[in-house]
């Protein structure tokens, strides 16, 4: 029975381009470019298919070299204010890289997204499956953001985030648990956790309940806090770390280090 569930993990079968992105060599669009445009071998044969099929035993070289797998990053980065979550941004806005420019790194990808207007933690890596993993709903991770409000939330309104809340949409949304941390003659800060993400969920449940959203910060993602990294910096995440949020994201570490 082992040995044909092996069999059965070597002969299946994914996309050249997506198999590319899987190892962490490109996004899955750059890959489909560098098919098409010929500089891709499988197997000995120029493929210009981005959809040809590959297994773990096919034979991939790009520009005449042999397809080493890159060796994983992960990273955190404490996003700053009006950065967009994106490789290139079609109206020309900055985009979360300019924090890595000039730091010689693999190709990453970010783990998830946070909004122009939302600051924070935010994970990038090129294991493209320890991303999935951590993303998958099923999974739960938590993410836990300070949030600052127009107006005092009071306990009945708090208690409506978390039963659910009808948005302008139509949409019924809520959250897994909010505090209220401090308050102000006319703010307050809020501690919210999710274990989905939305588009833009805090931002319209709040606005649904008639606080908006001033401020929002994501502080931690399941184990894994912001801590002191300073806004626009990043840090590797250490080996526990990548080991707990592997875990928290039903997905057994296997590293090397």
């Amino acid at each position: 029975m082992r040995e044909l569930r092996s069999k059965a993990r070597a002969e299946r079968r994914i996309g050249l381009a997506r198999a590319l992105s899987k190892q962490g060599v490109c996004s899955r669009s750059a890959a489909t470019q560098l098919i098409i445009g010929g500089r891709v071998r499988l197997d000995g044969h120029v493929v210009r298919d981005p959809e040809a099929p590959t297994t773990s035993t096919s034979r991939i070289y790009i520009d005449g070299a042999v397809l080493e797998p890159a060796q994983p990053v992960y990273l955190m980065l404490n996003k700053p204010r009006g950065l967009v979550t994106t490789a290139r941004d079609e109206h020309d806005r900055a985009t979360v890289y300019r924090c890595f420019q000039d730091t010689a790194l693999p190709w990453i990808a970010p783990v998830g997204r946070l909004d122009q207007a939302s600051e924070g933690l935010l994970l990038f890596t090129n294991d493209s499956a320890w991303a999935s993993a951590i993303l998958e709903p099923a999974h739960h991770v938590t993410k836990t953001y300070h949030v600052q409000v127009e107006g005092i939330p009071d306990a009945t309104t708090l208690q409506r985030l978390t039963t659910g809340v009808i948005v302008a949409d139509g949409e019924h949304l809520s959250v897994s648990r909010v505090t209220l941390l401090r308050r102000g003659a006319r703010n307050a800060w809020l501690e919210v956790l999710l274990t989905e993400g939305r588009n833009r969920q805090i931002r319209r449940l709040l606005e649904a309940v008639g606080h908006g959203v001033t401020r929002l910060i994501r502080v931690a993602l399941g184990p894994l806090e912001l801590g002191p990294l300073a806004k626009g910096h990043w840090r590797a995440l250490t080996t526990e770390e990548v080991r707990e949020l592997s875990n928290s994201g039903g997905l057994a570490a296997n590293l090397s280090t």
